[in-house]
């Protein structure tokens, strides 16, 4: 699981071939924006207490750490929990080994990097990310496509 979010990271490629020049149809389900998306009441998402970037992420802090701020290119240990909007848990680092990345270098989705950004260590923060900040029209493993999420992340440190 250490490197399973950095994995999610990478967008699989999809090949489809069509022939007569007919279109292929698929039932992948549109993405739903964040504002009318049903979340489960387990996960607290609470979206007009919290900030909305001009991409479309919505953060909240539930705990604002003491430690120094977050800016990208610094390598990062995180613990997180990553949920689909109905509360289904896809992943998670509680404990153990942090998860480790540098910011703001794609290696994580693009929401974690434009949503970590000014953090302070030690703090706990909520991130609620729209499909294309995530993993977009394809999703991956247990992620299906255009799936928002949200996050719980607390910064442990820097190095």
């Amino acid at each position: 699981m250490c490197r399973r979010l950095f994995l999610l990271a990478i967008v699989p490629f999809v090949f489809a071939a069509c022939g007569g020049g007919s279109d292929v149809v698929t039932n992948i389900p549109a993405a739903i924006a964040l504002e009318s998306q049903a979340f489960s009441s387990g996960l607290g998402v609470n979206l007009a207490a919290s900030t909305k970037t001009a991409d479309g992420l919505y953060y909240r802090d539930v705990t604002v750490g003491t430690g120094s701020v977050i800016t990208a290119n610094h390598t990062i240990d995180v613990y997180y929990t990553g949920n689909l909007p109905d509360g289904t848990l896809f992943d998670s680092r509680t404990s153990g080994v942090p998860f480790s990345f540098i910011l703001g270098q794609g290696y994580v989705i693009k929401g974690w990097d434009e949503g970590i950004v000014g953090m302070r260590v030690g703090g706990v923060r909520q991130l609620i990310v729209p499909a294309a900040l995530g993993y977009g029209t394809f999703g991956s493993g247990p992620i299906p496509p255009n799936a928002n999420l949200v996050f719980t992340v607390t910064v442990l440190g820097t190095t």
